[in-house]
């Protein structure tokens, strides 16, 4: 039994409109809260949320019955939270069951409610938000943004889209560091498996474990020869040789006594356990075949059969060009942004590079936001194909052409519509860089589908920090503005 909201205010309860929220703090809470509180005393808005809100709830469960479920409000705002702070699960729950005024956005009294959340409840609950939900909640955001900025229906919106790599939790890679890690899953996961299955086979698995890990050790810290007298240098690469034979034969080994193991114990009951280490076990094997055709055989590994990590093995491996930076691990993301600061839409993209997707993800914006008229975009977007078909979706293309222009495509961009988005365009920088700050700098949840919930949740929240700064502008200036009438008046 799980509702939105419930509209019955219990003894002691202070109503979402009524929390008094600190105006001259410059902390991201009550900015965050100010927002919230503005979509929720929108009627059009709640609603609207709560009805997108409402699709997280299994329709094969009966909401009539049963144990009460956490109300979706509260995961909505304890998500917007999370990634509005860019803060671990940990201080969420801290500030879930310590900070008065979160509680009180949360739905809880100040004296007598002594709900308490649990770590655990509440990475269950936010996990549940859907990123198509969290697109549809993103769009009540931003038209309710909109209106206070009191843009008119028929104005149009000038964006600006660029992409940004957001960083997987994962570790340099190397073959035999991924090797390694799936070979400790592998010999985990199949010694557990024999404890609960009552078998003795694996009773030695820890011990196995540091076994692979002690010649991993030595095959990741032993150097290739530097000297220029050949007898030494053949004597150390048959040294480097054998170090990396070890490692791969004895993974072979377990490997095969693994797929041994669990042949006799498949059942129903550990099915799911038993595919894992399958997984795990091709990881594995395609790890071995690519180090022994790169060390043992001197191959060199297309890229496109390399795996940078054996939990995230969505990662890729990006090299932007980028001071400083030559290589960062993980996806791009597409963003676009306009005039007013809001972050309308957001692509990931899955093995994309930038000029693939300038179509797709103005048609997505388009679909959701109809007065865009114009993009600018940074020459990494730009192909022949891209400008025609932009220019049937947009007034204004302002994408640079690469390499030499012709005499029409020159006039366009000495234009002065094109000179002004392009001066206009490196403010998207300042966007990316808020997002980073929202928690896109690096994704902590896993898999594909924690990956995009993720950056949906990191866009929402962005966006509702944004009203809830231009809230506390606006109550500032007037507070200000009745100081400064004070005065006069003592004055006088």
């Amino acid at each position: 039994m799980r509702h939105v909201k419930n509209p019955q205010l219990h003894f002691g309860e202070v109503n979402i409109s009524e929390i008094n929220i600190q105006t001259r703090s410059r902390d991201d809470i009550p900015a965050i809260l100010k927002g919230l509180q503005y979509i929720y005393t929108n009627d059009e808005a709640r609603e609207k949320v709560f009805s997108a809100l409402e699709k997280t709830l299994d329709p094969s469960v009966s909401t009539e019955a049963g144990r009460p479920g956490m109300e979706l409000w509260k995961t909505f705002v304890l998500a917007t939270l999370k990634l509005g702070l860019n803060c671990d699960f940990d201080r969420l729950q801290e500030l879930a069951n310590q900070h008065n005024t979160i509680r009180q956005m949360l739905g809880h009294s100040g004296w007598e409610d002594t709900t308490d959340y649990k770590l655990q409840t509440i990475i269950d609950n936010v996990s549940k938000l859907k990123p198509s939900v969290l697109a549809e909640i993103n769009q009540v955001v931003v038209e309710s943004g909109h209106e206070f900025v009191k843009k008119k229906p028929g104005d149009a919106l000038r964006t600006r889209c660029d992409s940004v790599v957001v960083e997987t939790n994962v570790h340099y890679p190397t073959d035999i560091n991924v090797l390694w890690d799936a070979m400790r899953k592998v010999i985990e996961l199949t010694g557990r498996l024999c404890e609960s299955s009552n078998v003795s086979d694996w009773r030695q698995y820890r011990y196995n474990v540091k076994k692979i890990k002690r010649l991993y050790r030595k095959a990741q810290k032993i150097k290739h020869s530097t000297s220029k007298d050949e007898k030494k240098k053949a004597i150390r690469t048959e040294a480097v040789h054998q170090a990396y034979r070890n490692y791969l034969l004895e993974s072979e080994r377990m490997i095969e006594k693994s797929r041994e193991t669990i042949k006799g114990l498949v059942s129903l009951d550990n099915v799911i356990m038993v595919e894992l280490i399958h997984t795990y076990i091709a990881h594995a094997e395609r790890q071995i075949d690519q180090t022994d055709r790169r060390v043992l055989k001197g191959e060199s590994i297309p890229h496109s059969e390399k795996v940078f990590s054996v939990f995230e093995e969505h990662t890729e491996w990006i090299s932007k060009g980028k001071a400083g930076v030559p290589v960062e691990l993980g996806v791009r993301v597409s963003v676009i942004e306009d005039q007013h600061q809001f972050v309308l839409h957001h692509r990931v993209m899955w093995q994309e590079t930038d000029d693939k997707v300038a179509v797709p993800i103005i048609e997505e914006a388009k679909q959701r936001y109809p007065a865009i008229n114009q993009c600018s975009f940074d020459k990494g977007y730009y192909s022949k194909d891209n400008v025609v078909e932009l220019n049937k979706h947009l007034d204004n293309v302002i994408l640079p052409k690469k390499g030499r222009c012709n005499k029409a495509e020159k006039a366009w961009q000495e234009s002065e519509v094109f000179v002004k988005a392009r001066r206009k365009h490196s403010g998207v920088e300042a966007c990316i860089n808020n997002l980073e700050v929202r928690g896109l700098d690096r994704c902590l949840s896993r898999g594909r589908d924690g990956f995009e919930r993720h950056v949906a949740l990191s866009v929402v929240a962005t966006n509702v920090h944004r009203i809830g700064l231009l809230l506390q502008r606006k109550e500032l200036a007037r507070l200000q503005r009745d100081e400064r009438r004070k005065n006069q008046r003592i004055a006088a």
